[in-house]
């Protein structure tokens, strides 16, 4: 149990429950949806397995979440914590514009980049996009598949027919789908490659999509 603050404040009594390690990010990853143990664990692949329970555990003492045989879910008063949380990933995307090396995992940013992939905008069918690193050795190659509105992404190669092939180093590509820089800025100096035809080329930006909290930041920033 968190230690107690020892204040009345609303907000005290709040971070009491939330500001351990890890904690806040279980709620992110639930709020973007992931229900399933494992799914939870690839969005935060360096906390224990151990912790994570310990975590949820807590959480569903709180009555934040619930569970059962079909996963964990945010119950209301979980799910009101939507605004804070968005709000919090707004401002640290606003005001902390830059990150360390450490902080870079090609797992991740392929978990983030296959769960807010706009599968609408991809063509009937099935249609698989490649992915290089090439600043990395371990981890260097991915695919995304879309088929049937259904997104996977591949350590591996499932077989299909490659439409177009994305080249970037893992840190161009996180800034491009933080929203950091376009798509246009970063090929305009090459520091992304779309291997593709033409017509192709010119959309697979938008088959990509970005950072639901890009979006949130620019709609704050127009207002």
């Amino acid at each position: 149990m968190a230690t107690s603050y020892g204040q009345f404040c609303p907000l005290a009594k709040a971070m009491e429950i939330l500001d351990e390690r890890w904690t806040i990010l279980i709620v992110r990853e639930l709020l973007l949806g992931s229900t399933r143990f494992n799914e939870l664990r690839r969005g935060v692949p360096r906390m224990s397995p151990a912790l994570l329970s310990k975590r949820l555990q807590a959480l569903e003492r709180h009555g934040i979440i619930e569970h059962d045989a079909s996963g964990y879910r945010l119950t209301e008063c979980g799910r009101d914590l939507h605004t804070a949380v968005m709000s919090l990933g707004v401002w640290g995307l606003r005001w902390i514009e830059d990150f360390g090396d450490e902080d870079l995992d090609p797992h991740l940013l392929m978990w983030d980049v296959r769960r807010t992939i706009p599968s609408a905008a991809w063509p009937p069918g099935r249609t698989c996009v490649a992915v290089e690193f090439t600043d990395l050795e371990r981890a260097r190659r991915w695919w995304l598949v879309v088929s049937g509105g259904v997104v996977d992404a591949c350590d591996y190669d499932p077989g299909y027919e490659v439409s177009a092939t994305v080249r970037a180093t893992l840190r161009t590509l996180t800034h491009v789908w933080r929203g950091d820089v376009s798509w246009e800025q970063a090929m305009r100096a090459r520091q992304v490659e779309i291997d593709a035809p033409r017509d192709t080329r010119a959309v697979v930006p938008d088959w990509f999509g970005r950072s639901m909290l890009a979006d949130a930041l620019a709609a704050v920033s127009a207002g």
